[in-house]
């Protein structure tokens, strides 16, 4: 069962986008240690994530705030409050853990093996990557007021607005088809 989505264009923006409408009704989709193995999987960052208990969930739910929190205050300025430092440090610290290890088996087959820390590493590192390279100025947030969905828009005429089509976009897309509904009987 795929029940998460990966339209943010990168990693580090499809972990932070596991907490929806951050303003509002605050959707957790990493409620367990099974929720977090899930993501793993389909996120294409290990085959078989080891044991997972509720200090890795918790682990990985503090990268992925700091890492939405870096996003929404970068650059920072020299006056950084407490919690974007703190964040970069998180950030910073999770950098230098180890990458997942990628072999190939007899038949050509890719194989991906690691724990928690090789997720958290391959997330760090993505991060530093955007905050730090150029696509950084191509990162936008969702048009849909409730959405609170970090993407990099990598569209040839960088006007993409909506985090996916699949889900605020097309609810855009039916509520002007609506509004013009009801316009047109009046």
């Amino acid at each position: 069962m795929d029940d998460f989505v990966f339209v943010s264009g990168r990693l580090s923006l499809d972990l932070a986008g596991t907490l929806l409408w951050r303003r509002s009704r605050r959707i957790e989709l990493l409620r367990s240690p099974d929720d977090l193995r899930r993501w793993i999987r389909q996120a294409g960052l290990l085959d078989a994530p080891g044991p997972l208990d509720p200090r890795a969930l918790s682990r990985t739910c503090r990268l992925r705030e700091a890492v939405y929190a870096l996003v929404r205050a970068w650059p920072p300025t020299p006056a950084a409050d407490d919690e974007v430092r703190e964040a970069l440090a998180e950030v910073n610290e999770a950098a230098r853990l180890p990458l997942p290890r990628h072999q190939l088996d007899e038949g050509g087959r890719l194989i991906r093996t690691g724990g928690v820390d090789e997720v958290l590493g391959a997330v760090a590192r993505d991060a530093v990557g955007l905050l730090g390279g150029s696509d950084f100025a191509r990162v936008r947030e969702c048009l849909n007021g409730d959405c609170t969905r970090l993407f990099v828009d990598l569209s040839r005429s960088a006007n993409r607005r909506w985090c996916g089509m699949a889900e605020c976009g097309n609810r855009h897309k039916v509520a002007n088809y609506r509004k013009r509904r009801q316009q047109a009987a009046r």
